[in-house]
Parts: structure tokens; sequence; C-alpha cells
């Protein structure tokens, strides 16, 4: 059994969202989002630090898996998410974390089925996939797609590794 905390991070908003795994199997363990209060940038960052660390400590994952900045047309929103994403990786190594990086394309493409979903689209198919009473919050639909893009993957390379070796014995026997 597998727990991933799937981050989608920013720095006013930080959505998290927290799955167990077991083979093809993901239940919905948890999701929110961290809300910052400061003006400051300094003291946001520090204030997704602390969430995300609070979060592994309730939690416990094993895995980590978080959205990887996309160019924006504003530079500064650009900068500031990528420091909001630097923290919430730090958070993760200091509970020595893997990272997994996705991007948006691929986290929609797991979830939705194309890579040009809109957020609408992640938050109802999240409620499908887990049976939720109603969609979640944006941001931590945004996460909890990071969690499942991330079992897809893993799943994905634990297929690929089986048939390797499956086509490897066959050819030698």
């Amino acid at each position: 059994m597998t727990i991933i905390l799937g981050i989608d991070p920013g720095s006013r908003i930080t959505g998290y969202g927290v799955i167990q795994c077991q083979g093809r199997q993901q239940r919905y363990l948890g999701s929110g989002c961290i809300r910052t209060s400061a003006d400051d940038l300094p003291t946001r960052l520090k204030q997704v630090f602390d969430g995300i660390t609070e979060i592994i400590k309730q939690y416990q994952p094993d895995q980590f898996a978080i959205e990887r900045v996309f160019m924006a047309k504003n530079a500064d929103s650009a900068l500031k998410l990528g420091q909001a994403r630097g923290v919430a990786i730090v958070a993760a190594m200091n509970a020595n974390l893997p990272v997994a990086e996705y991007s948006a394309t691929q986290i929609k493409s797991a979830v939705v089925g194309t890579g040009r979903a809109q957020k609408e689209q992640v938050q109802h198919m999240i409620q499908q996939i887990f049976k939720l009473p109603a969609a979640p919050q944006a941001d931590a639909a945004d996460a909890l797609g990071v969690a499942v893009c991330h079992h897809h993957t893993f799943q994905s390379l634990i297929a690929m590794g089986g048939k390797a070796q499956s086509r490897t014995y066959g050819r030698y026997k």
C-alpha cells in the first residue's frame, strides 16, 4: 500500500490531495487548500512550507508529486509560483520523500484523457474517480489530479517492467 501526496503549488493557494493506492486501486484520503494570509511573499512561503510539513506529518505519505511550473505571460507570477514549488519540494525532501514532477498536460491527460481539459472537467472527473459527494475546490482537485497522474505513471512503469521481463524470459526460454 502506498500513500501519495499531490501538490498544486501557489503562493496564495496551494492545493493538496492525498490518496492511498494498492495495485491499480486508488482511495481518497483527504484534500484541501493551504491559504496564505500574509501580504509579504516570505511569510506566505513560510505558511506554505509549514502547511505542507503538517500535512506530511498527518498523512505520512510514501510518495510526493507536484505540478511543474509553466511559463505564464506574467513573469512575476511565474517566479512566485516557482518559489512556492520550491518550498513545497523542500518540505518533502525534509521528510525524505521521493519527489516526482508532472506537467499540467500530463496531469489532465491522466485524469480526463486530454491535456487540454478545463478545470471544471478535472474537478468532475476527480469527483467521479473517488465517488465524492461534491466536486472538490479547483486547487484541491488539481492536487488530487497530480496524485492520480503519479499513480498512473508508477503503474505504467511497473507494467512496462513486467512486460520487459516477460519478453526477456520468453526469448531465453
